[in-house]
């Protein structure tokens, strides 16, 4: 998400500096200037924001399993060092990138808007961290920064270094969950980028707005699986074929987490009770605040979407056999 919504200020003309971890030399030809550091560094981060009308931040721990710790302190910490940084240097407005699991409650979400409620309580740290996050977010706005929050929902495309890439890795161990008819919005790499940055340039527009909160995705709900299995298809790989109710996966995600905490196993369980949920419930939301507010129409379809991410997929494999062969 980072490096798609920099590509895109930078082909309009605007001066781009990041914040990451690590250097990425793909960013290079771009004139991006990189800075090195972790979010949850308040020195790196005022240094990053220092001199700059406007930050996007799109920084997050994301998954379904981890210390608790860790999750808040680059999802909860880590943005409070952006909005103080802001503060600091006198940026005039904030772009956060936040998620509609946020509002998740383990229910069938279908065409709900940002009125929709946190739940009372979070099946998992990433969720709940990132509703926290929100919320400060918001409170800055109250308190004179210019703020927008964008949710996306499953981003995908060219580029991802996270849902992709853990559908393509589980492929032979996926396992269908539910009846397979779960609608649920997704959205494209490029849309999503797009997206921030149409909410960037109406917040300068309309400082009313800031504080806001606005799904965003494709605006075309999909069957989850029949997404799964597209993703497969353009890496080259079978569909799902298998299938457990959503009883059955929660009651195995259950077993699982008790075993991973009581024995302290390292890495993430196959399964846990709030991906259980995720993979056989709906959310699909009503985006036509973003439509009205920012003006956000999705340029690339799923379908055009698939296309380039099978065209990048096969890229990459056949760079890979080059590799292997020199």
């Amino acid at each position: 998400m980072g490096g798609a919504i920099l590509r895109q200020l930078v082909e309009r003309g605007d001066r781009v500096t990041s914040l990451s971890r690590r250097i990425y030399p793909e960013l290079s030809p771009f004139g991006v200037k990189q800075t090195q550091g972790d979010i949850s560094d308040k020195t790196a981060v005022e240094s990053a924001c220092k001199g700059a009308d406007l930050v996007f931040h799109a920084a997050a721990k994301p998954g379904v399993w981890g210390d608790y710790s860790d999750y808040y302190r680059t999802n909860v910490i880590g943005t409070q060092n952006v909005i103080d940084a802001c503060k600091k240097h006198g940026v005039s407005r904030l772009v956060y990138t936040s998620s509609p699991s946020v509002v998740f409650n383990g229910r069938d979400m279908e065409g709900v808007n940002e009125s929709v409620r946190y739940p009372e309580t979070f099946m998992a740290h990433y969720p709940k961290t990132k509703a926290i996050a929100e919320q400060a977010v918001i409170a800055a706005a109250d308190e004179g920064l210019k703020t927008i929050i964008l949710r996306p929902h499953l981003i995908w495309g060219p580029g991802d270094n996270h849902l992709v890439p853990r559908i393509i890795h589980r492929a032979y161990r996926l396992v269908r969950v539910g009846d397979g008819k779960n609608l649920v919005d997704t959205i494209y790499i490029d849309n999503a980028a797009g997206a921030h940055i149409l909410a960037a340039d109406a917040l300068e527009k309309d400082p009313k707005l800031s504080g806001k909160v606005y799904f965003i995705s494709q605006d075309n709900p999909v069957p989850l699986w029949d997404m799964v299995d597209n993703i497969l298809k353009a890496a080259g790989l079978a569909p799902v074929r298998k299938s457990v109710s959503r009883k059955v996966a929660w009651m195995i995600g259950a077993l699982f987490e008790f075993l991973y905490k009581t024995f302290s196993i390292r890495g993430e369980p196959l399964m846990t009770r709030f991906l259980a949920d995720e993979l056989s419930t709906a959310h699909w939301f009503d985006i036509s605040a973003a439509k009205k507010d920012l003006g956000y129409v999705p340029m690339i379809s799923t379908e055009e979407g698939l296309e380039r991410l099978e065209s990048w997929l096969r890229d990459r494999q056949l760079k890979g056999a080059c590799k292997q062969w020199n």
